[in-house]
Protein backbone atom coordinates (compact mmCIF):
# COMPACT_ATOMS: atom_id res chain seq x y z
CA UNK A 1 0.00 0.00 0.00
CA UNK A 2 1.28 3.44 -0.98
CA UNK A 3 0.27 6.59 -0.06
CA UNK A 4 1.35 10.12 -1.97
CA UNK A 5 0.60 14.07 -0.87
CA UNK A 6 1.35 16.73 -3.00
CA UNK A 7 0.00 20.45 -3.24
CA UNK A 8 -3.45 20.39 -5.25
CA UNK A 9 -3.71 24.47 -5.32
CA UNK A 10 -4.32 27.64 -2.77
CA UNK A 11 -7.14 29.15 -1.35
CA UNK A 12 -6.82 32.56 0.89
CA UNK A 13 -2.65 31.18 1.21
CA UNK A 14 -4.10 28.32 2.68
CA UNK A 15 -2.79 25.29 0.72
CA UNK A 16 -5.09 22.71 -0.24
CA UNK A 17 -3.27 19.05 -0.47
CA UNK A 18 -4.15 16.16 -2.65
CA UNK A 19 -4.06 12.30 -1.72
CA UNK A 20 -2.95 9.38 -3.61
CA UNK A 21 -3.84 6.14 -2.03
CA UNK A 22 -2.72 2.76 -4.39
CA UNK A 23 -3.09 -0.79 -3.34
CA UNK A 24 -1.04 -3.55 -4.77
CA UNK A 25 -3.82 -4.35 -7.53
CA UNK A 26 -3.28 -0.97 -8.91
CA UNK A 27 -6.30 0.91 -7.77
CA UNK A 28 -6.31 4.10 -6.95
CA UNK A 29 -8.12 6.63 -4.91
CA UNK A 30 -7.41 10.42 -4.96
CA UNK A 31 -8.59 13.19 -2.70
CA UNK A 32 -8.15 16.35 -1.65
CA UNK A 33 -8.88 17.81 1.65
CA UNK A 34 -11.10 20.62 0.43
CA UNK A 35 -14.73 19.51 0.71
CA UNK A 36 -12.49 15.93 1.16
CA UNK A 37 -13.10 15.87 -2.51
CA UNK A 38 -13.05 12.41 -4.25
CA UNK A 39 -11.33 13.12 -7.25
CA UNK A 40 -9.93 9.99 -8.76
CA UNK A 41 -10.85 5.94 -8.77
CA UNK A 42 -9.35 4.61 -10.89
CA UNK A 43 -10.17 0.63 -11.08
CA UNK A 44 -9.55 -2.37 -13.59
CA UNK A 45 -12.09 -3.62 -16.48
CA UNK A 46 -12.29 -7.36 -17.36
CA UNK A 47 -9.14 -6.89 -19.53
CA UNK A 48 -6.90 -5.42 -16.76
CA UNK A 49 -7.23 -1.70 -17.99
CA UNK A 50 -6.94 0.50 -14.96
CA UNK A 51 -9.30 3.75 -15.79
CA UNK A 52 -10.93 6.75 -14.22
CA UNK A 53 -14.65 5.84 -12.70
CA UNK A 54 -15.49 8.76 -11.22
CA UNK A 55 -16.50 12.60 -12.54
CA UNK A 56 -14.42 15.44 -11.48
CA UNK A 57 -12.00 18.31 -12.14
CA UNK A 58 -8.14 18.74 -12.88
CA UNK A 59 -8.02 21.93 -10.56
CA UNK A 60 -9.21 23.14 -6.99
CA UNK A 61 -10.55 26.83 -9.31
CA UNK A 62 -13.30 24.47 -11.29
CA UNK A 63 -14.19 22.42 -7.28
CA UNK A 64 -14.52 26.02 -5.74
CA UNK A 65 -16.87 26.81 -9.25
CA UNK A 66 -18.73 23.74 -8.88
CA UNK A 67 -22.04 23.49 -8.31
CA UNK A 68 -22.52 19.66 -8.71
CA UNK A 69 -21.19 18.89 -5.40
CA UNK A 70 -18.22 16.14 -7.44
CA UNK A 71 -16.93 13.82 -4.85
CA UNK A 72 -17.65 16.09 -1.90
CA UNK A 73 -18.28 15.03 1.34
CA UNK A 74 -22.23 16.87 2.21
CA UNK A 75 -23.57 18.07 5.28
CA UNK A 76 -24.29 19.55 8.14
CA UNK A 77 -27.55 17.88 6.36
CA UNK A 78 -27.73 16.32 2.92
CA UNK A 79 -30.46 16.85 0.87
CA UNK A 80 -33.17 19.50 0.90
CA UNK A 81 -35.07 21.34 4.00
CA UNK A 82 -38.11 22.68 3.04
CA UNK A 83 -38.34 26.44 4.33
CA UNK A 84 -34.91 25.96 4.96
CA UNK A 85 -35.95 26.65 8.43
CA UNK A 86 -36.64 23.70 11.42
CA UNK A 87 -37.58 23.45 14.56
CA UNK A 88 -36.05 22.15 17.90
CA UNK A 89 -37.25 22.13 21.66
CA UNK A 90 -39.03 25.10 20.16
CA UNK A 91 -36.63 27.36 19.02
CA UNK A 92 -36.94 28.02 15.24
CA UNK A 93 -33.49 27.91 13.03
CA UNK A 94 -33.17 29.54 9.85
CA UNK A 95 -31.20 28.60 7.22
CA UNK A 96 -29.97 29.95 3.96
CA UNK A 97 -32.20 29.54 1.18
CA UNK A 98 -29.50 28.31 -1.26
CA UNK A 99 -32.48 26.61 -3.59
CA UNK A 100 -35.86 28.47 -4.36
CA UNK A 101 -37.13 28.52 -0.82
CA UNK A 102 -35.44 26.03 0.74
CA UNK A 103 -32.14 24.85 1.84
CA UNK A 104 -29.79 22.73 -0.29
CA UNK A 105 -26.15 20.30 1.03
CA UNK A 106 -25.52 22.17 4.20
CA UNK A 107 -25.62 25.34 2.83
CA UNK A 108 -23.49 27.43 0.27
CA UNK A 109 -20.42 27.17 3.06
CA UNK A 110 -21.32 23.26 3.88
CA UNK A 111 -19.00 20.84 3.99
CA UNK A 112 -17.83 20.72 0.45
CA UNK A 113 -16.97 23.96 0.69
CA UNK A 114 -14.15 24.32 3.77
CA UNK A 115 -10.86 23.03 3.78
CA UNK A 116 -10.42 20.27 6.33
CA UNK A 117 -7.61 19.17 7.90
CA UNK A 118 -6.02 15.87 6.87
CA UNK A 119 -3.82 13.08 8.39
CA UNK A 120 -2.30 9.63 6.96
CA UNK A 121 -1.96 6.25 8.07
CA UNK A 122 -1.40 3.46 6.40
CA UNK A 123 -0.24 -0.81 6.76
CA UNK A 124 0.50 -3.46 4.73
CA UNK A 125 -3.44 -4.25 4.47
CA UNK A 126 -4.49 -0.60 3.93
CA UNK A 127 -4.27 2.94 3.41
CA UNK A 128 -6.50 5.80 5.24
CA UNK A 129 -6.93 9.48 4.97
CA UNK A 130 -8.34 11.21 8.02
CA UNK A 131 -10.76 14.59 7.42
CA UNK A 132 -11.12 16.94 10.64
CA UNK A 133 -13.11 19.55 10.90
CA UNK A 134 -15.24 21.96 13.54
CA UNK A 135 -18.04 23.12 11.96
CA UNK A 136 -18.91 26.55 14.96
CA UNK A 137 -21.54 27.28 16.67
CA UNK A 138 -24.30 28.88 13.81
CA UNK A 139 -22.65 27.89 10.87
CA UNK A 140 -25.25 28.13 8.22
CA UNK A 141 -27.70 28.87 10.77
CA UNK A 142 -27.30 25.30 12.52
CA UNK A 143 -26.91 25.03 16.02
CA UNK A 144 -24.09 23.84 18.31
CA UNK A 145 -20.01 23.21 18.02
CA UNK A 146 -20.06 19.80 15.59
CA UNK A 147 -17.06 17.89 15.30
CA UNK A 148 -16.19 16.24 12.34
CA UNK A 149 -14.20 13.24 11.59
CA UNK A 150 -14.15 11.50 7.67
CA UNK A 151 -12.11 8.94 7.21
CA UNK A 152 -11.67 7.45 3.41
CA UNK A 153 -9.57 3.98 3.91
CA UNK A 154 -8.46 1.70 0.39
CA UNK A 155 -7.74 -1.67 0.99
CA UNK A 156 -5.86 -4.50 -0.99
CA UNK A 157 -9.29 -6.13 -1.83
CA UNK A 158 -10.45 -3.59 -3.23
CA UNK A 159 -12.27 -1.78 -1.45
CA UNK A 160 -13.18 1.81 -0.26
CA UNK A 161 -14.43 2.51 3.37
CA UNK A 162 -15.80 5.57 4.29
CA UNK A 163 -16.54 6.02 8.27
CA UNK A 164 -18.10 8.71 9.59
CA UNK A 165 -18.08 10.33 13.04
CA UNK A 166 -19.61 13.45 14.90
CA UNK A 167 -20.07 15.31 18.04
CA UNK A 168 -22.12 18.25 19.36
CA UNK A 169 -22.22 20.20 22.00
CA UNK A 170 -25.34 21.13 21.09
CA UNK A 171 -28.50 19.42 20.00
CA UNK A 172 -28.83 19.93 16.35
CA UNK A 173 -29.13 17.72 12.61
CA UNK A 174 -26.52 16.31 11.54
CA UNK A 175 -27.47 13.50 8.33
CA UNK A 176 -24.16 12.86 5.92
CA UNK A 177 -23.52 11.58 2.74
CA UNK A 178 -21.07 11.42 -0.32
CA UNK A 179 -21.76 13.11 -3.62
CA UNK A 180 -19.23 10.89 -5.88
CA UNK A 181 -20.90 10.66 -9.44
CA UNK A 182 -19.84 7.05 -10.66
CA UNK A 183 -19.48 5.77 -14.17
CA UNK A 184 -18.28 2.27 -14.44
CA UNK A 185 -17.46 2.67 -18.54
CA UNK A 186 -13.89 3.90 -17.73
CA UNK A 187 -12.62 7.33 -18.19
CA UNK A 188 -16.36 8.69 -18.98
CA UNK A 189 -16.55 6.75 -22.64
CA UNK A 190 -20.26 6.28 -22.64
CA UNK A 191 -22.74 7.59 -20.34
CA UNK A 192 -24.21 5.35 -17.79
CA UNK A 193 -27.79 4.81 -19.15
CA UNK A 194 -26.60 1.02 -20.18
CA UNK A 195 -25.43 0.66 -16.36
CA UNK A 196 -27.55 -1.91 -14.58
CA UNK A 197 -28.75 -0.84 -11.22
CA UNK A 198 -29.76 -3.31 -8.52
CA UNK A 199 -31.41 -1.98 -5.14
CA UNK A 200 -32.59 -3.57 -2.27
CA UNK A 201 -35.87 -1.88 -1.93
CA UNK A 202 -39.23 -2.50 -1.78
CA UNK A 203 -40.39 1.43 -1.03
CA UNK A 204 -39.27 4.90 -2.55
CA UNK A 205 -40.27 8.70 -1.22
CA UNK A 206 -42.71 10.10 -3.48
CA UNK A 207 -41.46 14.43 -4.29
CA UNK A 208 -43.26 17.21 -4.91
CA UNK A 209 -42.15 19.93 -7.59
CA UNK A 210 -39.18 21.19 -5.32
CA UNK A 211 -38.01 17.77 -5.35
CA UNK A 212 -38.94 17.31 -1.33
CA UNK A 213 -40.37 14.20 0.24
CA UNK A 214 -44.16 14.95 -0.20
CA UNK A 215 -43.94 12.36 3.24
CA UNK A 216 -45.49 9.66 1.42
CA UNK A 217 -43.53 5.92 0.67
CA UNK A 218 -44.97 4.48 -2.12
CA UNK A 219 -44.29 0.48 -3.17
CA UNK A 220 -41.51 0.07 -6.28
CA UNK A 221 -43.83 -2.70 -7.75
CA UNK A 222 -44.77 -2.64 -10.96
CA UNK A 223 -43.39 0.62 -11.53
CA UNK A 224 -39.67 1.81 -12.89
CA UNK A 225 -38.66 2.69 -9.10
CA UNK A 226 -37.96 -1.07 -8.81
CA UNK A 227 -34.53 -2.43 -8.88
CA UNK A 228 -34.80 -5.25 -7.13
CA UNK A 229 -33.80 -7.95 -9.74
CA UNK A 230 -31.67 -5.43 -11.40
CA UNK A 231 -32.64 -3.41 -14.63
CA UNK A 232 -31.11 -0.69 -17.17
CA UNK A 233 -30.83 3.09 -15.87
CA UNK A 234 -32.31 3.99 -18.93
CA UNK A 235 -35.85 2.56 -18.27
CA UNK A 236 -35.98 5.49 -15.90
CA UNK A 237 -34.36 8.21 -18.58
CA UNK A 238 -37.26 7.31 -20.43
CA UNK A 239 -40.09 6.73 -18.67
CA UNK A 240 -43.53 8.36 -18.54
CA UNK A 241 -43.92 7.69 -14.66
CA UNK A 242 -44.90 10.68 -13.42
CA UNK A 243 -41.87 10.80 -10.51
CA UNK A 244 -39.32 10.36 -13.55
CA UNK A 245 -40.94 13.52 -15.38
CA UNK A 246 -40.71 15.54 -12.02
CA UNK A 247 -36.86 14.14 -11.35
CA UNK A 248 -36.53 16.03 -15.31
CA UNK A 249 -36.39 12.88 -16.83
CA UNK A 250 -34.44 10.03 -14.40
CA UNK A 251 -34.34 10.02 -10.98
CA UNK A 252 -33.57 12.11 -7.88
CA UNK A 253 -35.23 9.56 -5.14
CA UNK A 254 -34.58 8.34 -2.30
CA UNK A 255 -35.02 4.81 -1.61
CA UNK A 256 -35.83 3.11 1.53
CA UNK A 257 -33.24 0.25 1.66
CA UNK A 258 -34.89 -3.38 2.56
CA UNK A 259 -31.26 -4.07 4.58
CA UNK A 260 -27.93 -3.48 5.80
CA UNK A 261 -24.22 -4.88 5.27
CA UNK A 262 -25.86 -7.45 2.55
CA UNK A 263 -24.69 -6.25 -0.99
CA UNK A 264 -28.00 -3.87 -0.78
CA UNK A 265 -26.50 -1.72 -3.67
CA UNK A 266 -24.91 -3.35 -7.03
CA UNK A 267 -24.10 -1.21 -10.61
CA UNK A 268 -22.49 -2.95 -13.07
CA UNK A 269 -21.23 -2.17 -16.92
CA UNK A 270 -21.20 -4.86 -19.20
CA UNK A 271 -19.12 -3.34 -21.64
CA UNK A 272 -16.00 -2.61 -19.42
CA UNK A 273 -17.17 -5.72 -16.93
CA UNK A 274 -16.62 -3.26 -13.91
CA UNK A 275 -18.86 -4.13 -10.89
CA UNK A 276 -19.51 -1.84 -8.01
CA UNK A 277 -21.27 -3.04 -4.37
CA UNK A 278 -22.14 -0.80 -1.75
CA UNK A 279 -22.94 -1.91 1.47
CA UNK A 280 -23.87 0.60 4.41
CA UNK A 281 -25.62 1.14 7.78
CA UNK A 282 -28.29 3.83 6.59
CA UNK A 283 -31.05 3.79 6.16
CA UNK A 284 -31.95 5.07 2.53
CA UNK A 285 -29.68 5.30 -0.92
CA UNK A 286 -30.61 8.43 -2.69
CA UNK A 287 -30.38 7.94 -6.67
CA UNK A 288 -29.55 10.50 -8.70
CA UNK A 289 -28.97 10.50 -12.14
CA UNK A 290 -27.24 13.55 -13.40
CA UNK A 291 -30.70 14.80 -14.78
CA UNK A 292 -29.12 18.34 -14.39
CA UNK A 293 -25.64 18.37 -15.24
CA UNK A 294 -25.36 20.69 -18.83
CA UNK A 295 -23.28 23.32 -19.43
CA UNK A 296 -20.20 24.26 -21.26
CA UNK A 297 -17.55 23.00 -19.07
CA UNK A 298 -15.50 19.65 -18.68
CA UNK A 299 -15.11 17.29 -16.59
CA UNK A 300 -11.34 15.04 -17.03
CA UNK A 301 -11.20 16.10 -20.53
CA UNK A 302 -14.53 15.16 -21.48
CA UNK A 303 -17.53 17.41 -22.14
CA UNK A 304 -20.49 17.50 -19.92
CA UNK A 305 -23.48 16.33 -20.79
CA UNK A 306 -26.45 14.53 -18.66
CA UNK A 307 -26.42 11.19 -17.33
CA UNK A 308 -22.47 11.26 -17.53
CA UNK A 309 -22.76 10.19 -13.90
CA UNK A 310 -24.76 8.72 -11.23
CA UNK A 311 -24.66 9.39 -7.58
CA UNK A 312 -25.93 7.06 -5.03
CA UNK A 313 -25.68 8.75 -1.97
CA UNK A 314 -26.28 6.32 1.25
CA UNK A 315 -28.17 8.57 4.34
CA UNK A 316 -30.82 9.61 6.19
CA UNK A 317 -34.24 10.02 4.52
CA UNK A 318 -34.02 14.00 3.20
CA UNK A 319 -36.25 16.59 5.14
CA UNK A 320 -36.86 13.85 7.94
CA UNK A 321 -37.25 16.81 10.51
CA UNK A 322 -40.47 17.62 8.79
CA UNK A 323 -41.62 14.07 8.70
CA UNK A 324 -42.18 12.72 12.28
CA UNK A 325 -42.26 8.65 10.68
CA UNK A 326 -39.31 9.38 8.64
CA UNK A 327 -35.71 7.92 10.98
CA UNK A 328 -34.74 10.68 12.95
CA UNK A 329 -31.39 12.80 11.84
CA UNK A 330 -31.50 14.92 15.52
CA UNK A 331 -28.11 14.44 17.29
CA UNK A 332 -28.43 14.98 20.71
CA UNK A 333 -25.96 16.74 22.71
CA UNK A 334 -22.92 14.72 23.29
CA UNK A 335 -24.03 11.99 21.48
CA UNK A 336 -22.07 10.47 19.07
CA UNK A 337 -22.86 9.89 15.48
CA UNK A 338 -21.62 7.27 13.78
CA UNK A 339 -22.25 5.74 9.66
CA UNK A 340 -20.31 4.14 7.75
CA UNK A 341 -20.47 2.97 4.10
CA UNK A 342 -18.45 0.38 1.68
CA UNK A 343 -17.91 0.73 -1.94
CA UNK A 344 -16.24 -3.12 -3.30
CA UNK A 345 -14.87 -2.97 -6.91
CA UNK A 346 -14.97 -5.95 -9.06
CA UNK A 347 -15.83 -7.72 -12.18
CA UNK A 348 -18.36 -9.42 -13.82
CA UNK A 349 -17.64 -13.49 -13.51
Amino acid sequence: MTVWQGEFGKINGRVVDMFTMENINGMQIKCINYGCIITKILVPDSNGMLENIVLGYTNLEEYIKDTSYFGAVIGRVAGRIAGAQFELDGITYTLPQNENQNHLHGGSSGFHNVIWDASVSENDGEATIEFTYKSPDGEEGYPGNVIMIVRYTLTNDNELLISYYGTSDKKTLLNVTNHTYFNLSGDLKNDVSEHILTIKSDKFLELNNDLLPTGEILDVKNTPFDFRKGRKVADGLQSSHSQNVLAGYGYDHPFVLSTNYQQEVRLVDQESGRVMVIETDEPSVILYTGNQLEGHYIVHGVPIIKHLGLCLETQGLPDSIHHSHFPSIVLEEGEKFNSKTKYSFSIMN
